[in-house]
């Protein structure tokens, strides 16, 4: 079965955004690569329990199993010893990515409190947007119980836009919420 957001890039973006931008060709429309989630714990270093939840909540929200990302070299003034475990992250690709950016957009953004839009500023100049998230009881899949310490995250979504322009139009097509100043 293919995502809701993926069948609606195919029949509804990719013509609006040719006609848009000029394309002769749909292969020319910039599209999703994949959606890393990067949840760091850096005081996994020293308790392993918040490390292990952290970790089961990514479970969760994706239904994929995270990487443990340890430290490249050690830091005395973090008490941070080299190769120690220090974040968890998803790479989601294919289907996974287009039903966790559909759950991201209609799910979990209108959840955070106060929220009056994402802002523009996020892009790089390749056209990868990055949006940090302070807590993930924002999503429905991570049981309140069950959470050991509240976590922020990282969401970055790459694209292959050659331009900030292009992507800040695909993922508006998507329904991505931006400010409008």
């Amino acid at each position: 079965m293919t995502p809701r957001l993926l069948e609606r890039y195919k029949k509804e973006i990719v013509p609006q955004i040719m006609q848009k931008f000029g394309y002769k060709n749909p292969m020319q429309v910039p599209r999703l690569s994949k959606i890393v989630i990067n949840m760091g714990v850096g005081i996994g270093a020293t308790d392993i329990k918040i490390l292990e939840a952290a970790m089961a909540n990514l479970v969760a929200i994706t239904g994929q199993k995270p990487v443990i990302r340890r430290a490249k070299k050690s830091i005395s003034n973090f008490k941070l010893k080299q190769n120690a475990p220090i974040a968890c992250m998803v790479t989601l690709r294919r289907s996974r990515m287009y039903e966790f950016l559909d759950r991201l957009i209609s799910i979990a953004i209108p959840r955070i409190k106060d929220f009056r839009g994402l802002s523009k500023s996020s892009f790089d100049h390749d056209g990868n947007y990055t949006l940090g998230l302070t807590e993930q009881l924002i999503f429905p899949e991570v049981d309140y119980d069950s959470v050991v310490k509240v976590q922020g995250m990282n969401v970055t979504i790459v694209t292959n836009a050659k331009n900030r322009e292009t992507a800040l139009e695909l993922l508006k097509q998507f329904g991505v919420p931006f400010r409008e100043k």
